[in-house]
């Protein structure tokens, strides 16, 4: 049962009962004051708590946004730029995370902590006064009541009138303070019910909002992170191939350290022992120095070095060598010994010690000595395996009979050239294949042989030519475009050098590019996306002539290339040379096809729940991004940067989680800008992508309209229109390249961003 009402009535009766409903509600007031005493020391620690956990965030952003990762060669793959950019991306979600925390924390002040404290001061504080005058009032009266009741009957009656006049007016002003006091009890057990409530509302509304800015930037995040597991996938994948590409070379120079010293035309170097002769009675030392000799200038730079003491790298001294005698252990007490005349120091003989025989023999060879040697110096690329693989007839008819054959039994298969057939199997069938004597086998009608077989064998073919498909001498040209540029330009360049291969090369390997598209608009079942089949065939098809651990850095590059290759296929090997676009006599065929530019996450308003900004955006027309642009490419698109009607299926197969997020048919090289597009509000992506499965009806609905810049954009070409927010456009229609309109702005026409503006 709740607390009973106190009647003004009683304040006259004035009864124990009546006391007792007083002290009870004073009780309840006590206890609502320390409750909310409790609450605002709880709600102050909770302050200060999320300020230091918004100062650690902060902190661990900053760390993020300040480190930066070194990678190794010359170059990185369009993956590893946007993993490069992650930490920078993480740093940025986690601050614009803190800044709505920061905000969270002050609405929470001014709408909890604020409103509480003055409730209690001021309406349980004056109940607390109030209550003070009660009592003090209780008092006089009574104590006045008792002395007049006490007062002799004796006394004169005006002594006795003006007593009980002094009383009555005790009494009177007792009963009204009373009554004031009974009024503002009754008012406070009132008034807390919603003056204790209201501010709890607001500060759950306050924690709800941040949690929903929250969920926007998630939005926003999960777009990026889509993004950046393609980029890791395909980073990965590199990875794996080139681990093991380097531990197979590490393998065989271990085997035969000599084969693969590392010897130039140009200079020679490695560690000598110098020996420094001094006064008496010191005698002599040797002393270790890293030594380069340039051969055409016959000089040799000598720099200290010692491990055994950190490291540290000493002064660099440089001679000029006149002559070098090998030094005999019967004029020296020390093996492998060079006597070197010097032409700058008249009549001083420097004498110096290899490390071993073998290395006595490479000085000896590179500074002209008396002795010559018979080492081998150079590397030859044995045959693998002992097969004589030849570039013919015969390996023409073995590739297209194992296509054909893996085509019509095992296109499906899992894994598809990545499981590899037993080593036995897959010689003994190449072994047979390539005999002229024995290959009219029909594989594909063969059960002899299974499909793992067929492809391991097939892949062993080329690894065993005398010369990979793509030649030694093309090699660097085919990796320079994939190292930078753009798409379009990629594209030009491997077409423009895939017609320079010989003859039978570019057959082989056009042959060959439409076999491993068609393996990938099946990686749905096989698993083999193009990225897939680039980590495979990358060092299969190319590959440097000297083999380095720099050069197997490049190996994800040669995968970025097969790529491409696969992925435009049709246009790289049907295009005649002549009509190249990198051809300096030959027209271009079309306009290169722009990417459509990324929305900086960074000039644009935070995402947070606003109704009138989604009223706006639903009262203009919603449909205004393509297909192209709202779908999301293949994982493959993100390294080579190309485009491809087919990558979208393939992209599904080694990403079944997001399928539902993607729309077949889609433009490949949209993935990136289609992530930033789709950044400037997650709603409006989802209503274009669901509004934008009809093209043909998009482009009539912008037809001859109008659009709002909401982004500034600067050109970065003469076609294009630089303008700033606000900008408006007129005769907005649909451009040719995928991602852009044409418009006209102040007189100039040009193309205009489409996920730059809203229509109008």
């Amino acid at each position: 049962m709740g607390l009973a009402p106190l009647e003004f009535s009683e304040c006259y009766l004035d009864s124990p009962s009546f006391r007792e409903k007083i002290k009870a509600q004073e009780i309840e007031l006590d206890k609502t004051n320390r409750f909310i005493k409790e609450l605002y020391k709880d709600g102050k620690n909770l302050i200060n708590a999320t300020k230091q956990l918004g100062m650690a965030q902060r902190k661990f952003a900053q760390c993020l946004g300040e480190f930066q990762f070194e990678f190794i060669g010359d170059a990185k793959t369009d993956d590893e730029k946007c993993i490069d950019e992650s930490l920078q991306e993480f740093s940025m979600f986690l601050k614009n995370l803190e800044d709505q925390r920061e905000l969270m924390m002050r609405n929470i002040t001014e709408t909890l902590m604020k409103p509480l404290e003055k409730f209690r001061k001021e309406q349980l504080g004056n109940a607390r006064a109030e209550r003070k005058r009660y009592e003090k009032e209780t008092e006089k009266y009574y104590s006045s009541l008792e002395k007049l009741l006490n007062l002799s009957a004796k006394k004169k009656e005006p002594q006795l009138q003006e007593a009980d006049s002094q009383v009555e007016i005790m009494r009177q002003h007792f009963q009204e303070e009373s009554l004031e006091y009974v009024c503002k009890l009754q008012e406070i057990q009132e008034r807390k019910k919603f003056e204790c409530v209201e501010p709890m509302l607001a500060f759950f509304q306050t924690v709800f909002t941040f949690y929903h800015q929250g969920y926007e930037l998630a939005k926003d995040f999960d777009h990026y992170k889509t993004d950046l597991q393609i980029n890791i996938q395909n980073t990965r994948s590199r990875f794996e191939g080139t681990r093991s590409e380097v531990h197979e070379l590490m393998k065989r120079i271990k085997d035969t350290p000599q084969e693969y010293r590392q010897t130039s035309p140009i200079s020679f170097e490695g560690y000598l022992y110098v020996q420094e002769k001094r006064p008496p009675p010191f005698g002599s030392s040797w002393v270790k120095r890293y030594c380069t000799f340039v051969k055409e200038q016959k000089i040799l730079h000598m720099v200290t070095f010692d491990h055994r003491s950190g490291g540290k790298i000493g002064e660099t001294e440089s001679v000029t060598l006149k002559s070098c005698v090998r030094k005999t252990t019967d004029m020296l007490d020390r093996r492998f010994c060079l006597e070197l005349d010097i032409t700058d120091r008249p009549g001083t003989v420097l004498t110096v010690q290899a490390l071993s025989e073998d290395d006595h023999k490479l000085w000896m060879h590179a500074m002209g000595g008396k002795e010559p040697i018979g080492c081998y110096l150079g590397r030859a690329l044995s045959k693998e395996r002992g097969i004589d693989a030849q570039l013919d007839d015969v390996g023409l008819g073995f590739l297209k009979n194992s296509i054909t054959a893996i085509e019509t039994r095992g296109i499906n298969d899992q894994g598809l050239y990545r499981v590899g057939g037993v080593s036995s199997k897959v010689q003994k069938l190449l072994s047979l294949m390539i005999d002229e004597k024995s290959n009219e086998m029909d594989l594909s009608a063969s059960e002899d042989w299974d499909v793992k077989t067929i492809t391991s064998a097939l892949k062993l073919y080329l690894r065993s030519l005398p010369e990979p498909l793509m030649t030694y001498e093309l090699y660097k040209e085919f990796i320079n475009p994939a190292k930078g540029g753009s798409p379009e330009s990629r594209i030009q360049a491997i077409h423009h050098l895939v017609h320079k291969l010989p003859e039978r090369n570019r057959q082989v390997l056009g042959l060959l590019m439409k076999h491993l598209a068609n393996v990938a608009a099946h990686s749905k079942q096989n698993l083999m996306t193009v990225a897939n089949l680039g980590v495979v065939f990358g060092p299969t098809l190319m590959r440097p002539q000297e083999e380095t651990v720099a050069a197997i850095m490049d190996l994800k590059f040669q995968n970025i290339v097969v790529e491409i290759l696969i992925e435009h296929h049709e246009k790289i090997f049907t295009d005649s040379p002549e009509l190249s676009p990198l051809s300096p006599t030959g027209p271009v065929l079309s306009a290169p096809t722009r990417q459509s530019k990324k929305v900086s996450r960074q000039n644009r308003p935070l995402a947070v729940y606003n109704p009138q900004v989604l009223d706006i955006q639903n009262a203009g027309d919603g449909s205004v991004l393509t297909a192209d642009e709202t779908s999301m490419g293949s994982n493959e698109s993100v390294s080579s940067q190309s485009s491809s009607a087919s990558t979208s299926e393939l992209e599904k197969a080694d990403h079944p989680t997001l399928t539902a997020s993607l729309s077949s048919g889609s433009n490949s090289r949209s993935l990136q800008a289609s992530f930033s597009a789709s950044g400037a509000s997650g709603d409006s992506l989802t209503a274009a992508t669901t509004a934008g499965t009809d093209k043909e009806k998009q482009e009539q609905s912008v037809t001859n309209r109008k659009a709002k810049a909401v982004y500034p954009c600067e050109a970065e070409h003469e076609t294009e229109l630089s303008f700033q927010v606000g900008a408006i456009f007129s005769h907005v229609v649909p451009s040719r390249e995928p991602g852009w309109l044409e418009g006209e702005l102040e007189g100039k026409k040009g193309l205009i961003p489409e996920n730059y503006v809203e229509m109008l």
